[in-house]
């Protein structure tokens, strides 16, 4: 039964779309990275997914879902976070992240990862020339910077608004670095892809 209500960077047809092209990986743990600047829906993009995939396919059943929001050591660990996401979360041996404590800002517990069951990670930067190889499958999500700008503030309120500027710098490195969106099987919106990225 299709889900009745989509996020509003997803349209039936692209939803029809991702789900067909899923279902032809050959993969048994099958890995998705989602991947967009903030404010442009990848965390609900991402919660969506990992209720949906796998009541629609198979393979996707008993899915982990993975935020870098979990793992950024701090505002000016966007590099960083990307860096464990390759060499540790997609791990083939003992996958896991040390987690961030942001009340506390220092690096809190190890979580650890299946390496059997399907994994989802969504966040700024998730989506690299390190961690793309390690993926079966990689979504690009994409929005004009005043909206994103005004739906992060309003989540986030005064806890993002003054790094707003810093973490910009910081997704501004990862696009001109990785061009994420060349990395991608399928950019969101379809085929409204718009200039949120000044690095394009």
């Amino acid at each position: 039964m299709p889900p009745t209500k989509l996020p509003d960077v997803l349209s039936d047809s692209a939803w029809q779309q991702l789900l067909a092209e899923l279902a032809q990986l050959e993969s048994t743990r099958p890995v998705l990275l989602v991947d967009g600047p903030s404010g442009s829906g990848k965390t609900t993009l991402a919660t969506f997914l990992a209720k949906q995939l796998p009541l629609a396919l198979p393979q996707w059943a008993d899915l982990q879902l993975v935020s870098l929001d979990s793992f950024y050591p701090g505002w000016q660990g966007l590099a960083a976070a990307s860096t464990m996401l390759a060499e540790d979360v997609l791990a083939t041996q003992n996958p896991g992240f040390t987690s961030w404590d942001w009340e506390a800002n220092r690096p809190g517990t190890w979580v650890s990862i299946s390496p059997t069951r399907p994994l989802l990670v969504e966040g700024c930067g998730a989506l690299t020339r390190q961690s793309r190889p390690l993926a079966d499958y990689a979504l690009w999500v994409e929005l004009p910077e005043t909206i994103r700008k005004e739906r992060a503030l309003t989540r986030d309120g005064d806890t993002f608004a003054p790094h707003w500027q810093e973490w910009l710098a910081q997704e501004q490195a990862h696009w001109q670095q990785n061009r994420p969106w060349e990395l991608a099987d399928l950019s969101l919106p379809l085929n409204d892809v718009s200039s949120g990225c000044p690095a394009r």
